[in-house]
């Protein structure tokens, strides 16, 4: 399985997963000038835009540990990009990791919520 089709696997998951947590998913891999959210949804009074990051093993490091400030900045403003597109500038948001391992016959999560962001 090549990375395209691990992060894609990755991110199914991550929807299906959120959904069973009581998430309603609003929009997939949304993409802006300034780059591409994985999942942009709706868990209570949040608007939440999750990174998705997908492993088969800790070889190159723990998933979050990919996400570093430039990328959590890249992800900040494509996220304001989404919410003046949409409007939604006086919503409540946070920005969510969601770590997913791709076990031999098992899939593993780790949400670390409010992971970045003020």
């Amino acid at each position: 399985m090549n990375h395209i089709c691990v992060g894609d696997k990755g991110e199914q998951s991550a929807a299906l997963y959120l959904r069973k947590l009581g998430y309603k998913i609003i929009a997939a891999n949304y993409r802006a000038s300034t780059g591409e959210i994985d999942i942009i949804a709706r868990d209570k009074e949040y608007l939440v835009f999750v990174e998705v990051k997908t492993r088969r093993s800790l070889a190159c490091g723990s998933p979050a540990e990919a996400v570093n400030v430039k990328k959590q900045q890249k992800i900040i403003k494509t996220a304001l990009c989404y919410l003046n597109q949409h409007k939604l500038t006086d919503h409540d948001c946070r920005f969510d990791i969601l770590e997913i391992y791709l076990l031999p016959g098992a899939i593993k999560y780790n949400h670390i919520i409010n992971a970045f962001g003020s």
